[in-house]
């Protein structure tokens, strides 16, 4: 061995533990830079995120403050509708959204160098893809969760209205409604409208604050129709009396519509999916029979 290569192997043994200890400096530097977000009040996390949330935390730290505030608005928006604005904010769904497109894009190289096969676009549609899943799974909750809100809002009108004409103020008809109501996200939200109102929020104000999270036309107009029957004097009970007979009757409304849409939706499936099977099932054996004749 020359003299040069003994050179440069020491070097290497000098300069590889060095930059091995630099690069963890630097890691945990960076790492202990992150904001500790206090929990103790939020929603907890599920599992899945978890373990990806030290990595969230870091992304939404340093990436975070580049979101317009446009972007910032509706991403908040999307997790109020979705049930999960307790527990992340927009900067955290960003770095949610960034981790994801990094674990999608990690998976398809793994699957390209198994296949052999590399290909760049591969790749670019697996990160795009890991992007919006996220989104694509927020909208998903948002729509399941107001469907769900739209069919328990009479139950839970029927309960605010029964408290009110039996003596008990608004805040107890509400309290009494969520120790009683069906389990399900209008319970959440009376929840919240009751956090809110014990931490010093007015009644109305929540109330609004809860509609805007929902965005549901049925909410809005229970939430105008108590408000406004509380700044006219008219009967509360009666107005909610009346608010949960209307929401039952648009409720059966919807689901006629939606069982006359039915027979349209299936058009589809019978004709791409069905008829071909059935046809295919009928016709091989005549198709046999004459194959055999002609032979």
């Amino acid at each position: 061995m020359s003299d040069s290569s003994v050179v440069y192997a020491v070097s290497a043994l000098i300069l590889l533990p060095l930059a091995i200890v630099v690069l963890v400096l630097g890691l945990w530097r960076v790492y202990t830079e992150v904001e500790r977000d206090e929990r103790e009040f939020m929603d907890p996390l599920p599992f899945r995120l978890r373990i990806m949330w030290p990595l969230i935390g870091f992304f939404a730290h340093y990436l975070g403050g580049l979101m317009r505030v446009e972007q910032v608005v509706s991403y908040n928006r999307l997790l109020a509708q979705s049930g999960q604005g307790f527990m992340l904010n927009a900067q955290q769904f960003l770095g949610l959204q960034i981790v994801q497109s990094i674990g999608s894009t990690l998976l398809c190289l793994v699957a390209i160098i198994l296949a052999d096969s590399f290909d760049w676009l591969w790749l670019l549609m697996a990160a795009v893809l890991g992007f919006l899943l996220p989104y694509l799974k927020a909208k998903e909750l948002g729509k399941k969760r107001r469907n769900r809100i739209v069919r328990q809002l009479p139950t839970f009108l029927d309960y605010l209205a029964m408290s009110v004409q039996a003596g008990t103020n608004f805040t107890g008809a509400i309290q009494h409604a969520v120790e009683k109501g069906p389990v399900g996200p209008l319970r959440e939200e009376m929840a919240k409208v009751i956090r809110d109102i014990r931490a010093g929020m007015g009644r109305f104000d929540a109330l609004r604050m809860m509609a805007d999270r929902i965005d549901v036309d049925a909410v809005n107009t229970f939430v105008n129709a108590v408000v406004q029957a509380e700044r006219t004097g008219a009967s509360v009970g009666e107005t909610l009396k009346a608010q949960a007979d209307q929401r039952r009757v648009e409720r059966f409304q919807l689901a006629e519509k939606q069982a006359m849409q039915a027979p349209v939706k299936l058009i589809l499936p019978l004709v791409a999916f069905i008829f071909p099977t059935t046809f295919l099932i009928i016709g091989f054996p005549i198709g046999m029979k004459l194959w055999e004749t002609f032979q």
